[in-house]
């Protein structure tokens, strides 16, 4: 049986390599050091879609590696990359990252293990964010069937083989629903499911010439339009159309076993004034919507970035929204009963998240509470009662920043509003500012296993991908210390 396990391992290595060497090297890449082999009894994962392959932020990878020096885990490669908040989709040898650069928004297909790139695709883009936090799409590509599907900043929905990067199809959603630019254009990731792509449109029954005053905007915002639709994924075929005044939040659609039945879970809500939305749930055959729940401050400026967490044995779902916390907003737990009707378990202004998906785990809930830097924190909340049952603020002081910054005295840092994902029996975290750690997260408490500083740079907010013992990390800020610009890097994390 070793013998064999060796065999399969080797074979899987000439595979690797072979495929590897189809693909080229580009001027963006750096290549730091090959990755150690994987473990002989080492589980690994895809990550094919931005939170992950069971859409709950969790990986069964193991071993991983739990204890590296100070400066990190060892870097096998770096991609220089433009603008842009999004995550790569990891499938097989594949490594699939979504950007703008030079005004064009630029999907690259990339060997998972070497970064040498297999295939480039990009279509010019007009776009400006009208709080200046960058002009790249928000939401991150999903690889299904061989297809990559990507939405981009613009509504500009694109099919691609994943092997030759051919496009499939391809629907300007601005043009053909009337979707209006939002407060961040479009930044929700489509779900591919049973061989549709179903897509959070946000599409209204007028169409927008960007001169309108706020009482006309708020008119047509109000109007019912396309909110959700389902395209065939060879085809582009339009499956089925949800009509709604409830427009596109942030969030990715997320399936959801529910009564033993798949739905899907779509958190809505765009710019509309007063804000509206909540959580829909829809059949994926047919867009049978099943239910309304309703879930939204009336405050005009906010948008929701956090998916549906699913608990299935429970057939719930937990959503939160962070602008403003005070009652009835925050988080809120629905149960489904057999007609796929939601009713409010809890709600609690203890738990409500900007923009990253709470963790499930043993009955609780964890997550970074807060919608600003200074008011995040880390909180466990059970899930049957919204209790919180603790919260921490993770910080350190770092005397090697204090240096580079000409300080005397070591700065106070902290994860803010960090990322996280399970696996291995613990909880990766990537900090706002470029910091990893391991975290044992138990209703006891929080232990920190291991930190170091990857880079210094604002707004790290997406979350990485794990994917056969590699951790993706995107830095989407040129580093505080210079050092470093916006890209993404591979790190490898196996374990012995």
């Amino acid at each position: 049986m070793k013998r064999l396990l060796r065999l399969f391992f080797c074979l899987n290595l000439i595979v690797g390599t072979a495929r590897a060497e189809e693909a080229q090297t580009f001027d963006r890449l750096i290549f730091h050091a090959a990755p150690k082999p994987l473990a002989v009894k080492a589980k690994t994962s895809d990550w094919p879609r931005v939170i992950g392959p069971h859409d709950d932020g969790s990986s069964e990878e193991t071993p991983l590696l739990k204890a590296w020096p100070g400066s990190g885990p060892k870097a096998v490669w770096e991609v220089a990359m433009g603008e842009g908040y999004t995550s790569p989709a990891i499938l097989g040898d594949f490594c699939v990252i979504f950007h703008a650069l030079e005004k064009k928004e630029t999907v690259e297909c990339l060997h998972r293990e070497t970064g040498r790139r297999f295939w480039i695709k990009d279509y010019p883009i007009e776009y400006q964010d009208r709080y200046g936090f960058g002009s790249g799409p928000r939401g991150s590509p999903v690889i299904a069937d061989g297809v990559v599907v990507t939405l981009g900043v613009t509504s500009m929905l694109h099919a691609f083989d994943l092997k030759t990067g051919a496009e499939l199809w391809k629907h300007d959603l601005r043009k053909e629903y009337n979707v209006p630019q939002d407060f961040f254009g479009a930044g929700s990731s489509p779900l591919i499911i049973d061989g549709r792509a179903i897509v959070n449109v946000g599409g209204k029954a007028e169409p927008f010439d960007g001169f309108e005053d706020r009482q006309e905007r708020a008119r047509k915002l109000a109007a019912k339009g396309v909110s959700v639709a389902a395209f065939d994924l060879k085809t582009g075929e339009v499956k089925w159309k949800v009509v709604d005044e409830w427009g596109a939040s942030y969030a990715s659609p997320v399936p959801a076993k529910l009564h033993g039945q798949t739905k899907v879970l779509i958190y809505a809500g765009g710019e509309s004034d007063p804000a509206i939305g909540g959580l829909l749930c829809i059949d994926p055959v047919t867009g049978t919507v099943h239910d309304r729940f309703s879930w939204r401050d009336e405050e005009y400026i906010q948008s929701t970035g956090s998916s549906p967490v699913v608990i299935a044995e429970k057939s719930r779902a937990f959503i939160s929204t962070v602008y403003p916390k005070n009652r009835p907003h925050g988080g809120v737990m629905v149960e489904y009963d057999t007609s796929f009707k939601a009713k409010e378990v809890w709600h609690s202004t203890k738990i409500a998240c900007h923009w990253m998906t709470p963790i499930y785990q043993d009955g609780h809930l964890y997550a970074i509470d807060g919608e600003r830097e200074n008011n995040s924190r880390l909180v466990c909340v059970n899930a049957d009662t919204g209790a919180e049952v603790w919260s921490k603020n993770v910080e350190w002081e770092d005397a090697a920043f204090a240096t580079a910054q000409g300080r005397s005295k070591p700065v106070r840092l902290s994860i803010l509003r960090a990322s996280m994902l399970r696996a291995d029996g613990a909880v990766l975290c990537l900090g706002e500012i470029g910091s990893l750690h391991w975290l044992k997260l138990t209703p006891q408490g929080c232990e920190e296993i291991n930190r170091s500083q990857l880079f210094y740079a604002l707004n790290t907010w997406s979350l990485p991908a794990l994917s056969h013992g590699l951790l993706y990390v995107r830095q989407q800020a040129e580093g505080l210390d210079r050092k470093s610009g916006t890209r993404v890097i591979c790190y490898d994390l196996r374990g012995e």
